[in-house]
């Protein structure tokens, strides 16, 4: 096999996928098919991750799109790996469930067969691999982009990884946002995060990033009061994982709500 070379005006650079259709190459799944004949696949948004002084909070939000529809408003994206570690998904939205569910059972039968858990080191290692698996699906259109967190019992804090699709798997020391709406809710958290969040501090960050980006990207929803449907946060600390209230995540955004609403009301004024 040899390798092709290109002239210098035809040259793909670093765009894989560029290359495979230069090549003709191209892969099988072409997401941007318009028509009775488009493939339609369900795609998680938007997700969040925030350290605070006794671990980490994690929030997604609950809608599921489909190219420029609403395919679920009530999809969850958090979940619990195992007692003291959680993965947030976004992506394609079936592969990245059947691959939370794989890595749950990973772990689940790794405590089982050595008798303690994997260190949290460990898991992200695994759900690295994981992805790197993934990678021609991903190349294909069925993309899943993580988050994972957990409270590292050995360093007694909490941790935080996010990945690209090929595998890679990156220590955040702060925060992370993964999906469509990433972007406004990371800038959200950047602006209000400081070092030794109080947990109900946090909560308000996570939700005031959620709230911004849906504000700003349609493929994020907020909180929907009229069907009662919340975005699902979640610790993760020494006493292991927790999801929080609907209670206490609908008055957190019930909260934003009054203040954007009085700020708005300022400006219109």
């Amino acid at each position: 096999m040899t390798l092709p070379i290109f002239s210098a005006s035809d040259d793909p650079g670093p765009d894989f996928a560029a290359l495979l259709r230069d090549r003709g190459a191209a892969p099988a799944l072409d997401t941007s098919v318009s028509g009775h004949n488009a493939v339609t696949i369900t795609h998680g948004t938007t997700c969040v991750a925030v350290r605070y002084a006794d671990g980490v909070v994690m929030a997604g939000d609950r809608r599921a799109t489909s190219g420029n529809l609403i395919a679920h408003r009530s999809i969850e994206k958090v979940f619990e790996a195992d007692r003291h570690s959680a993965v947030a998904i976004a992506g394609a939205a079936g592969p990245a469930v059947e691959m939370v569910r794989l890595f749950q059972l990973q772990l689940e039968h790794y405590e089982k067969v050595e008798g303690a858990p994997l260190s949290l080191e460990g898991k992200a290692n695994q759900l690295s691999q994981m992805l790197r698996g993934n990678l021609p699906a991903a190349m294909s259109g069925l993309a899943v982009v993580p988050i994972f967190a957990g409270f590292d019992l050995a360093r007694n804090h909490g941790r935080l990884f996010e990945y690209d699709i090929t595998g890679g798997r990156y220590e955040e020391s702060d925060y992370a946002a993964t999906g469509s709406g990433s972007l406004h809710a990371e800038t959200v958290v950047k602006v209000g995060f400081r070092r030794e969040l109080s947990e109900s501090d946090a909560i308000s960050l996570v939700s005031e990033s959620l709230f911004q980006a849906a504000d700003a990207d349609s493929a994020t929803g907020g909180a929907d009061t009229l069907r009662g449907i919340y975005p699902i946060v979640a610790t993760i600390n020494a006493d292991g994982f927790s999801r929080v209230s609907d209670d206490v995540v609908g008055t957190a955004f019930t909260a934003i709500a009054d203040r954007f609403s009085d700020n708005h009301g300022e400006v219109d004024a």
